[in-house]
């Protein structure tokens, strides 16, 4: 399948009928107005571009720009170097006829996702009315790595539709009906979430919810559309997130934790309260630590290894509500097997991360290690006293077998 293409599936129907939907306007000939400012649902509804943030000179991106309408007033405007991706190349095509000389904007044609993975992190990403299209479960964790630190996320999703059916918590798509201007229309497939279930999503991939503004339709009594729009930024430092209001006891306070890095990346999973980590846990009573990386590393993630082939750093030494935290990293350079999420785990979602690309909201511990095996990365976080077992040359490990 060709990168720019969407997996099988819901995102599929929606871009052939986006597709669909900038063939039926070319052929019409259709003509929009200059945008005066971005339009989050209805014309001139809805928070204004102070709404995204400083503009000036940033690196922006417009995600499912459509005809790039809002993408080249913001470089008009405010002078911002501006991406605008689209799935559809009917869009694309027509963004081109109109703005494809205009300096400071690219235009794109590529899957949301894969322009995410592949693109250099923005300042500014917004999209409007584009996220509902897009599997969350997909879109989310390449949204919050493809933001610098610090960075803003703005996007509006339908939270009503024209018939006034409201969204669900459910991660579920359903279907609407997109109609064309002049007559046509073309059925898609959109994840109409709650607030708090989006809040949730967010929150749980790392980004902070800041602000989150209502739009309705100008009439209510003949169009019951609603919109919610909302403001996330990345938080500039790593998370230190508690996993309970409980501090852990005494015996519990050595913990292990694997840097499984290969040619797809280094190795992490997503904590069920949110914050991305090695894999890694408590050492048992009457095993070594090499033999506890190991065991962790099954139980987690479903990888073989043998305790030959695991290296230890060192000890991070902190303290947490006042219970001494001893971690001690440990780089794996072989291991057998491909990671899934595993019955009864507390971590999950094991995914292949650049070491450029790391995730916002890594757990502590985890960013301890990670520092004390490269300490050329850019993670941020609270200080740890590191005690290394042995100096050892930062090479590169051989692939898994």
């Amino acid at each position: 399948m060709p990168e720019s293409l969407p997996p099988p599936g819901p995102e599929s129907v929606n871009a052939e009928a986006w597709q669909a939907y900038a063939v039926h306007h070319l052929r019409r000939g259709t003509v929009l107005t200059e945008a005066q400012r971005i339009d989050w649902g209805f014309p001139g509804a809805g928070p204004d571009e102070a709404f995204l943030g400083e503009l000036t000179g940033r690196r922006v991106l417009d995600l499912g720009c459509g005809t790039a309408r809002h993408a080249a007033r913001l470089v008009r405007a405010y002078g911002a170097q501006v991406d605008a991706v689209d799935a559809a190349p009917g869009q694309i095509e027509r963004a081109r006829a109109r703005y494809g000389s205009l300096p400071g904007l690219r235009l794109v044609h590529a899957d949301a996702v894969t322009h995410l993975r592949a693109a250099e992190p923005y300042d500014v990403i917004y999209a409007v009315n584009a996220v509902p299209y897009v599997d969350p479960r997909r879109l989310l964790p390449a949204l919050a790595t493809a933001l610098k630190p610090g960075g803003t996320l703005c996007f509006s999703v339908l939270h009503t539709d024209s018939r006034g059916d409201g969204p669900t918590d459910e991660l579920v798509d359903r279907p609407e009906t997109l109609r064309f201007a002049g007559g046509g229309e073309a059925t898609v497939r959109m994840w109409v979430l709650g607030t708090e279930r989006w809040e949730e999503l967010l929150t749980g991939h790392g980004l902070r919810v800041e602000r989150v503004e209502r739009v309705d339709a100008p009439d209510p009594a003949v169009n019951r559309a609603s919109y919610r729009v909302f403001r996330a930024r990345r938080p500039p430092r790593i998370s230190a997130r508690p996993r309970t209001a409980h501090p852990p006891v005494a015996h519990a306070a050595l913990g292990v934790g694997a840097i499984v890095h290969g040619p797809r990346g280094l190795l992490l999973g997503r904590h069920r309260r949110g914050t991305w980590e090695l894999p890694g846990g408590t050492v048992e009573p009457g095993e070594s630590l090499e033999e506890t990386v190991v065991r962790e590393l099954r139980e987690e993630t479903g990888l073989r290894a043998d305790p030959s082939h695991v290296r230890l750093l060192g000890t991070s030494l902190d303290r947490v509500e006042g219970v001494v935290r001893m971690t001690v990293g440990a780089v794996v350079d072989r291991w057998t097997g491909e990671p899934a999420d595993q019955p009864g785990e507390s971590v999950g979602d094991w995914r292949w991360y650049p070491l450029d690309r790391l995730p916002p909201s890594l757990f502590e511990c985890s960013a301890q290690s990670l520092t004390a095996w490269r300490p050329d990365l850019p993670i941020d976080h609270a200080p740890a006293h590191f005690t290394p077992y042995a100096a050892a040359p930062v090479t590169a490990p051989p692939p898994a077998g």
